[in-house]
């Protein structure tokens, strides 16, 4: 078996995150492996008639920036207290699953941790599978928690 040193595990702070939290906390005890906890901010955009485009929200991009920094130090906190070791993330970029990848890249990442949110049908195709495009193109081995 490769050495397990670091999972990075993506979070949008949703019921399903916690649970491939979970499930990297274990992975992360049993081969003293440091977490890197990792949130994307992605840009907002909105169509337009010929696409979509970039909207100036940054007083509200702020907002929510503050509110996912509270949200993730809460999280390592309660980690921390548990005896893993944990690196906190907020990425400012572009589509999720590159960010993720190229974070994965630049810090040597053994694995990724994810849950899958499941989404089918309309809702899958116009918003397509952060955890698919993962699993295609990430430099490491990647473990979905489907959560029921």
């Amino acid at each position: 078996m490769l050495p397990l040193t670091s999972i990075v595990v993506p979070t949008d702070f949703s019921d399903q995150s916690d649970i491939a939290i979970a499930y990297a906390k274990e992975w992360a005890l049993q081969f003293s492996a440091t977490i890197h906890l990792v949130h994307i901010i992605e840009p907002v955009v909105f169509p337009m008639d010929w696409g979509y485009s970039p909207i100036d929200l940054s007083s509200v991009e702020k907002q929510y920036e503050d509110a996912a920094h509270q949200q993730l130090i809460q999280k390592v906190e309660s980690l921390r207290e548990e005896g893993i070791s944990i690196i906190p993330a907020i990425i400012h970029g572009g589509r999720a699953s590159e960010e993720i990848n190229n974070y994965c890249m630049q810090h040597s990442i053994s694995m990724i941790c994810m849950a899958t949110h499941g989404r089918g049908g309309v809702e899958h195709l116009l918003l397509g599978s952060t955890t698919e495009r993962l699993i295609r193109k990430s430099s490491c081995p990647v473990m979905v928690v489907k959560v029921p």
